[in-house]
């Protein structure tokens, strides 16, 4: 039996949308490419992967807010 990972189908769909020419893009297109790449983030936060992400960001915004950017 083959199963279908969502978040591996959703970010397909997030590369092959962002591939495309921005100056043909219509507001609902834009507005359904932000909210697949929310749905990526959702499907992905939960996952080891997802947990080291968040911890290199929160060390990069720490690292900056010390330096005083």
């Amino acid at each position: 039996m083959m199963t279908i990972n969502v978040g591996v189908v959703l970010a397909i769909i997030v590369v092959m949308r962002l591939r495309r020419r921005t100056q043909a893009r219509s507001r609902a297109e834009e507005r359904n490419t932000a909210l697949f790449i929310l749905a990526l983030g959702i499907v992905i936060a939960p996952t080891p992967l997802g947990q080291g992400i968040f911890d290199m960001i929160k060390q990069l915004v720490s690292g900056v807010s010390q330096v005083g950017i």
